[in-house]
C-alpha cells in the first residue's frame, strides 16, 4: 500500500482491508503449527452383536496431514527466513518481498519485512500490530487491535489451541511432480466452513524421515485466484525465543489506527 495523508473517514477503512490482507498472508502459516491433536478417538464397539465395523483405514493426505501436525506440535517457538511471492490475478501483478518470521505459542508471532518494503506484523498474544511504513518523509502508520476482536481466520484457531486440523479441513494429495515438487508431498487443505480469507492452501511437505511433516513452502489461493506463496528457508525450532520479541513500538510520529 502506498502511505499518504488519509482523511479520518477513510482511514479506518483502509486500515480494515490492510488488517484482512496482512492476516490472510499469515493464517495458514499459522494451521500448519497447531497446539491440538492429529486423531479423534476410534468408535466403541457396540455392548451386543452385530459387531460395529472398523473404522476406514486413513487415506494417504490424512497420513500427510497427520505428519505436519505432529512435526509441529514439538515446536513452542519457530523462526525462519521467507520469500513471499504476490501474485495478483486481476491486475496481472507480481509483488515479492522477503525477510524474517518468528513464532510462539500461544499466539505470538512477528514478521519484519526487508527493505524497501519495510512492513511489521506482531501479535504479542493480546494485540495485533500492522505498521505500514511511508513514503517522501511520511511517517506512515500502524494498526492496532484486540486479538480477541480481530476476527481472525479460521486457520488462526489452531495457534490459539482451539482447533483441530482434521475437523476443520478436507485434505487430497495433488501430483508432486506437476506441482513442482516431486522430492516431497503437496498437501491441499479445504475449509469445511467457508472463509473471505482463502479458499485453499497447499502445503509442500517433506517426506524424508528425519523432517517427516516439515512444510517448505505455503500457497494461499483466494476465491478470486490470487497467489500468496511463501518460501520458507533456514528453519529453526525451540530457539526459546523471549516474549519481549513480540512487543513492537513504531517510529515517532507514526499515525496510530485502532480498530
Amino acid at each position: 500500500m502506498t502511505s499518504t495523508n488519509l482523511r479520518p473517514a477513510r482511514a479506518p477503512r483502509i486500515a480494515a482491508r490492510i488488517l484482512s490482507r496482512a492476516l490472510s498472508c499469515v493464517s495458514a502459516l499459522l494451521a500448519s503449527i497447531a497446539l491440538a491433536q492429529s486423531t479423534s478417538p476410534s468408535p466403541s464397539p457396540a455392548p451386543q452383536p452385530p459387531a460395529i465395523p472398523e473404522a476406514p483405514a486413513a487415506s494417504d493426505a490424512q497420513v500427510v496431514a497427520a505428519s505436519v501436525q505432529a512435526f509441529y506440535d514439538q515446536a513452542k517457538d519457530l523462526s525462519a527466513s521467507f520469500f513471499q511471492t504476490y501474485v495478483n490475478k486481476v491486475y496481472q501483478r507480481t509483488d515479492r518481498s522477503q525477510g524474517r518470521v518468528v513464532f510462539k505459542k500461544p499466539g505470538m508471532m512477528r514478521w519484519d519485512y526487508a527493505m524497501p518494503n519495510g512492513k511489521v506484523i506482531t501479535s504479542n498474544g493480546k494485540k495485533v500490530l500492522v505498521y505500514e511504513p511511508g513514503e517522501d518523509g511520511d511517517k506512515g502508520q500502524v494498526i492496532e487491535q484486540d486479538l480477541a476482536n480481530a476476527q481472525l481466520p479460521q486457520a488462526m484457531s489452531f495457534l490459539l489451541g482451539t482447533g483441530k486440523l482434521q475437523e476443520d479441513f478436507s485434505f487430497r494429495l495433488l501430483d508432486a511432480a506437476r506441482e513442482g515438487y516431486a522430492a516431497g508431498d503437496v498437501l491441499e487443505l479445504k475449509p469445511k466452513v467457508p472463509t473471505p480469507h482463502f479458499e485453499r492452501l497447499l502445503f509442500y511437505v517433506e517426506k524424508t524421515k528425519a523432517l517427516r511433516g516439515l512444510v517448505r513452502r505455503l500457497l494461499i489461493i483466494d476465491a478470486s485466484g490470487n497467489r500468496n506463496r511463501f518460501d520458507f528457508s533456514a528453519i529453526k525450532f525451540n530457539g526459546n525465543v523471549g516474549a519481549q520479541v513480540f512487543d513492537y513500538t513504531p517510529p515517532a510520529g507514526t499515525r496510530n489506527v485502532k480498530m
